[in-house]
């Protein structure tokens, strides 16, 4: 999740020199050339059955497809800063779901810790809307559709932990990327000229680390964390992904902080600390 936010402000700067689905299509594919050869060497064929395969183009759809389009098209009229501050309800999001689709009990402890990842979220978002200490008004269009990517990777992670064990991790991140890519290819190649701009060895050194981290490495881990822990807990490591986003915004894109945003933070720690936390004896 840290390096998923972290890659908001490496997809700002593509969003801003390419079209978007073609961003997200070629990011597909050559996450899709890494996972290949892992898969057959580490797990060997495998083969999705019917209902896994549905599953996963699900995912694809909205993990990969829904999250690109709302997080990229925001990112061009919000900053990074607070794009990554509207992904913070994402926890929220994910232990709703969780536990009305999933059916998983949410401890109040949980819930406790949605309410604190929320009053981090209110308090960041204040900061950057003029509060006091603020840094002047976000645009509402471009937030609305960083939350639709929102929306759509709390469903990707509610799915993915709905396939739990059915694929090897390496098979399934393989599977997921293709069929992302097969969901985009009709957006992007209308754009395919665009490409050109990648002879810049800038521009396509974040093309390949967006991918190798974004849509490999990210996959990967997440992947094995979900097989250990209940959704609603996994959804709460998501407040590192706002995290990252705001730092990397700060101390590589140069935007502003605030106070606002460290308290923020801070109530995001503890919600997470108590999210995760267990105790002794039931736990």
């Amino acid at each position: 999740m840290a390096l998923v936010g972290a890659n908001v402000g490496v997809a700002k700067l593509l969003a801003e020199a390419l079209p978007i689905p073609l961003i997200a299509c070629l990011r597909c594919l050559l996450a899709c050339a890494v996972l290949w050869p892992l898969a057959r060497a580490w797990e060997g064929r495998v083969r999705p059955g019917r209902g896994a395969l549905a599953n996963l183009a699900l995912q694809a759809v909205f993990g990969t497809a829904l999250y690109n389009a709302g997080v990229l098209a925001g990112l061009r009229l919000t900053s990074a800063l607070e794009g990554g501050l509207v992904l913070a309800t994402l926890p929220a999001v994910v232990a709703l779901g969780s536990a009305l689709w999933l059916r998983e009990r949410l401890r109040p402890r949980q819930w406790a810790a949605v309410a604190l990842a929320a009053g981090g979220m209110a308090l960041m978002t204040l900061a950057r809307l003029g509060g006091p200490g603020g840094t002047g008004g976000g645009h509402a269009l471009g937030n609305l559709l960083v939350f639709g990517g929102v929306l759509g990777e709390a469903a990707y992670v509610l799915l993915a932990k709905r396939l739990g064990t059915a694929l090897p991790v390496v098979t399934a991140s393989f599977w997921m990327q293709a069929l992302s890519a097969l969901v985009l290819l009709p957006f992007a190649l209308p754009g395919i000229g665009a490409v050109a701009a990648l002879g810049e060895p800038r521009l396509a050194g974040l093309l390949v680390f967006h991918s190798l981290t974004a849509s490999v490495l990210c996959l990967l881990l997440w992947y094995a964390g979900l097989r250990r822990v209940p959704a609603g807990v996994a959804g709460m490591f998501t407040m590192f992904l706002p995290a990252a986003a705001a730092a990397t915004a700060v101390l590589a894109l140069g935007e502003a902080a605030t106070p606002f945003h460290a308290l923020g933070f801070g109530l995001m720690g503890a919600s997470l600390l108590l999210a995760t936390w267990r105790g002794r004896g039931r736990g």
